[in-house]
């Protein structure tokens, strides 16, 4: 009985993480599409979409699973925050899932305007489902690409979990979900030139294989002809562990635990009623 509860708790975690994932790349991908190929928006509303995108993401799953929906920060959880490493795989792979199906649903829907624009399914438009150096036009090469988005993910975990740490000042439970998708807004607008910030190894594979699949022949390479599927891949994961690793270097390790009362704060109300 014990067994059959634990494996559906972990199904459910699962499903979590792919509707998560699924919601956050439906806007995501799907504002990509609509600048690109429509011509409506820009570079501010794609920060915006991505940002609302990762919002709505975490409210889908946050209570099932935990909302990660990209696995460097699943990553980052388990070598940091004692996140169970026997899930980190089934996680991976529930959000690369999610990515891959929301990317299909964009690429179904955005097919005429898709072909009008760019009838060979080219460079030109691949950057509406997976990230390009120097999103495809600027002169960055592969390695500054790895560089950028090594610090890009750096950033994000760095934040997250000091948003999410109770031990913190932390936002209220409700309202972490929108402070995380600001701060996916603000590495947009501040971090979004050399690498398209992927910072999510789910967010860029699940869509890329979803666009081969549906006629994109180039989509694992870059605009140079050079394989670059594999940079938002492992540039992730690497800045995930380093942001966590700062955080908790830098701030983690110096936080009171939970049943510590900080140093100059008046004690808890319970703590001299029962004296």
């Amino acid at each position: 009985m014990a067994e059959r509860l634990k494996a559906r708790g972990m199904l459910g975690e699962l499903a979590a993480e792919f509707a998560g994932t699924m919601i956050l790349i439906l806007f995501g991908v799907g504002v990509v599409a609509q600048v690109v190929a429509g011509g409506i928006g820009d570079h501010d509303s794609i920060a915006w979409a991505w940002g609302l995108g990762v919002t709505l993401g975490v409210y889908v799953a946050a209570r099932v699973s935990g909302a990660h929906l990209n696995p460097a920060v699943t990553i980052a959880l388990a070598a940091f925050q004692g996140f169970s490493w026997r899930k980190v795989a089934p996680y991976a792979l529930a959000q690369t899932a999610g990515a891959f199906v929301a990317a299909l649903i964009v690429r179904f829907n955005y097919a005429e305007v898709l072909a009008k624009i760019d009838p060979g399914h080219t460079i030109k438009t691949q950057g509406v489902f997976s990230t390009l150096p120097g999103n495809g036009t600027l002169p960055v090469d592969t390695w500054g690409a790895f560089r950028d988005q090594v610090i890009g993910t750096a950033i994000l975990l760095f934040l997250i979990l000091a948003i999410s740490d109770v031990r913190n000042n932390a936002p209220l439970a409700n309202l972490a979900p929108v402070v995380v998708g600001l701060l996916v807004v603000a590495i947009g607008m501040a971090w979004g030139t050399n690498a398209g910030y992927a910072i999510n190894p789910a967010r860029d594979f699940g869509p890329r294989l979803a666009s081969f699949l549906t006629g994109y022949h180039t989509a694992w390479q870059d605009q140079y002809g050079q394989a670059y599927f594999w940079v938002p891949i492992v540039a992730p994961v690497i800045g995930g562990l380093v942001g966590a690793g700062l955080y908790q270097a830098l701030v983690g390790r110096f936080l009171p635990t939970e049943d510590e009362p900080e140093p100059g704060r008046v004690p808890a109300k319970e703590s001299y009623e029962t004296v």
